[in-house]
């Protein structure tokens, strides 16, 4: 069981007085230390309702024990790594977050070619590396720590704790010298007999994405799950799950690139009815006050929103599902697909361990950096699925 500090006493994780420790800590603005490790790591606090929760700094896994709840594996076994210290900058006193952007949250005159749709990478050239829109929304999961998973949790995360997880991940986050939390629409789960007062809040979320009387507008960022793209008069119309009668205009060659980007995660949508599809997008209102999407990428789920990118994955992350065990799901973020990453990482009872799989027609630089990624980490144990060889070995605690 986990021991924190608090001010000048250490309280443990199921220590009955905690939650009025936090609420008073929570109010003072004062950081937990987790002692793991000596002399603590520090921590952040966050609320839900009247429950308080201890939540890891930002990218501050790594300075965790292995055998700690809280650890994380190193950046440098995801397409985490490329990013930090450039696109990702956390000020370690305050924890927050900078984050670089390689597309816009303004918009002028007409619309300019989505850079996220048709050039086939997640990234882009240059010193300078930037978040991608697809980028973020890792960056958003990971953060909001629905990257994890253990069998205890079966059957209990749903809508309203993952967009409360995504809200309070934002708030640890600038851009451009403002909380992303300002920018960022999650829609709140959504209740018929609720309807009109969720409808007055979602007004209010809006009202910076409104179009102004003269120069460039603000856009602003949704996170959302897609239940369908409708053919409209003119283009579509992305209906988002727990927004009815709201939809977001999505003009016909920005839907077509769309479909051509992101091909290989449509269809896993459509081959398993209970994954769930979900959109990040930057859209404004225009004048008749209707969305309009800019940019858009798209992520696949699984039921328990655990993001993946081929079938072998799903198979991988349903196993890991069936086990007691915390497992956490790697992600690409800006990488191509033909640079390996850890796919998932498992704590097993005496270590921490890498599982990578490795695709059909992989080529020798593929396996090249699969060595010395895994030569790297020796601390870290490895398991290595090569599609080529057949069936997925089991996966062993």
């Amino acid at each position: 069981m986990r021991r924190f500090r608090i001010g000048s006493e250490v309280y443990e994780e199921g220590s009955p007085d905690l939650q009025a420790t936090l609420a008073n800590a929570y109010a003072h603005r004062e950081r937990p230390l987790c002692l793991c490790r000596e002399p603590g790591c520090p921590m952040y606090i966050a609320r839900i309702g009247d429950l308080h929760l201890i939540k890891r700094m930002p990218l501050s896994g790594g300075g965790h024990d292995l055998s700690c709840d809280s650890y994380e594996s190193p950046y440098e076994l995801s397409g985490l790594g490329a990013l930090m210290g450039g696109a990702i900058q956390v000020d370690p006193d305050s924890g927050m977050a900078a984050l670089k952007l390689d597309f816009s949250l303004s918009k002028t005159g007409s619309r300019a070619a989505p850079q996220q749709i048709g050039n086939g990478l997640d990234s882009v050239s240059g010193e300078t590396r930037k978040l991608s829109l697809r980028g973020l929304l890792h960056y958003l999961w990971h953060e909001a720590e629905l990257t994890i998973w253990t069998s205890l949790w079966t059957g209990k995360r749903h809508w309203w704790n993952v967009r409360w997880h995504i809200a309070e991940a934002a708030k640890q986050m600038i851009v451009k010298g403002r909380p992303l939390a300002e920018t960022l629409f999650v829609p709140e789960a959504f209740r018929l007999e609720k309807k009109g007062e969720i409808e007055q809040r979602r007004a209010e979320a809006l009202v910076p994405a409104a179009a102004p009387a003269s120069g460039s507008r603000r856009l602003m960022v949704l996170v959302g799950e897609v239940k369908e793209f409708e053919p409209a008069r003119v283009g579509r119309k992305l209906v988002v799950r727990h927004m009815p009668g709201f939809p977001f205009m999505v003009d016909d060659d920005l839907h077509r690139r769309l479909l051509t980007r992101f091909e290989r995660e449509f269809s896993l949508w459509e081959a398993d009815h209970q994954s769930h599809l979900m959109a990040i997008a930057t859209f404004g209102l225009n004048p008749a006050g209707l969305a309009v999407i800019e940019e858009i990428a798209v992520m696949v789920v699984t039921e328990n929103w655990i993001p993946y990118e081929s079938i072998h994955e799903k198979t991988l992350i349903e196993a890991l599902a069936t086990m007691r065990e915390k497992s956490v799901k790697g992600l690409r973020y800006n990488l191509p697909a033909d640079q390996p990453i850890a796919n998932a990482m498992f704590q097993s009872r005496t270590q921490p361990v890498a599982l990578y799989i490795v695709p059909s027609g992989a080529d020798e630089t593929f396996e090249a950096s699969l060595q010395e990624m895994i030569a790297a980490r020796a601390e870290i144990g490895s398991w290595v699925w090569r599609i080529s060889e057949g069936d997925m070995p089991p996966v062993r605690v």
